[in-house]
């Protein structure tokens, strides 16, 4: 079959240097890329906001999960998730910069504006990192119930959260670890919480200025706070302590809460830490003038439109699961 196309210039259309579209065949796979990625992006966003419908009674407030600042200490909901967001945008804002001063030519403005995309995207990669190990780590310590629920402590006469370090009482015993000599069949016993379910319910019965809050959220829009007589009839549904959140447990609500957050801004920070090392390789060949003996900075360009796409996807992901 004649693979040519009879056409008013009868140009062999799989021959090579046709610019569908108007656009070069550089941009125009990179445009199939991005719609490619958006169509994964849409999933996620999608499932994720299935499963919070699913649970809406039960689902954590993020008002109440992300509420760290580095090197201060206190309750500051979303100031510093806001801060990465706002770093964001204006990493795209330099990028539009960098495009337009390639437009014209003009290689140190091109240099310093995308320099300036650069630390952007560094910091907010760095931030979200920070933002992980937080998340990881904890900071209240709940108990987990025989049903997978999450049973949080409250101070009666505050209503703030309470820190398993607040009231747990330790116990002393003799336990012996479990070391390899004594068993054939060997396990690690990996992490260990920094107090026993026991030394938690102790504390609990010997404070009464301490009170159950339940993953269960009433018509005011707030978690149920019991009253000390529930909150030791509660207790005893405790199987374990948890302190953090990984794939498996979370003291902060629903597991489903942390899985959705590893896998989105996961996959969120490997497309933003990407973009940050093609920038760089795009940076450094723009300082050695590669672009300019092309005569183009169609490079740039390229790349700008993979950024400003992360800016964009980012947006989306900061509106469903931080401020919705």
């Amino acid at each position: 079959m004649d693979s040519t196309v009879a056409t008013g210039s009868e140009e062999n259309v799989w021959g090579g240097g046709n610019r569908p579209l108007g656009a070069s065949y550089g941009k125009l796979m990179m445009w199939f890329f991005l719609v490619s990625d958006a169509l994964t992006f849409s999933g996620f966003l999608a499932a994720y906001g299935f499963s919070r419908f699913k649970f809406i009674e039960t689902w954590p407030i993020a008002d109440e999960v992300f509420t760290h600042v580095p090197f201060f200490h206190g309750n500051f909901p979303m100031y510093y998730v806001a801060f990465m967001t706002f770093i964001l945008i204006m990493s795209s804002v330099t990028m539009v910069l960098a495009v337009d001063a390639g437009h014209k030519m003009k290689k140190n403005a091109v240099i310093w504006y995308m320099f300036l995309t650069i630390i952007g995207g560094a910091i907010f990669v760095g931030s979200q990192a920070w933002e992980w190990a937080t998340f990881i780590s904890g900071d209240y310590g709940a108990v987990e119930t025989k049903g997978g629920r999450i049973l949080q402590f409250v101070k009666a006469d505050t209503g703030e959260r309470a820190a398993l370090a607040d009231f747990a009482k330790e116990i002393s015993s003799d336990r012996e670890a479990h070391e390899r000599k004594n068993g054939i069949w060997y396990y690690d016993e990996g992490y260990q919480t920094s107090y026993n379910l026991n030394e938690v319910v102790a504390g609990l019965k010997a404070n009464p200025n301490i009170l159950i809050r339940t993953e269960l959220i009433n018509e005011e829009g707030e978690k149920t706070l019991l009253n000390r007589e529930e909150t030791l009839a509660k207790i005893n549904d405790g199987v374990m302590v948890v302190e953090g959140a990984n794939l498996v447990r979370n003291e902060y609500g629903s597991r489903l809460f942390a899985d959705f957050f590893f896998f989105i801004t996961g996959f969120h920070g490997f497309h933003v830490f990407s973009g940050v090392m093609i920038n760089l390789i795009i940076f450094f060949n723009v300082i050695l003038g590669t672009y300019e003996k092309r005569g183009h900075y169609e490079m740039v360009e390229k790349v700008g439109l993979y950024w400003h796409f992360v800016d964009l996807v980012w947006v989306f992901v900061f509106t469903f699961f931080y401020l919705v």
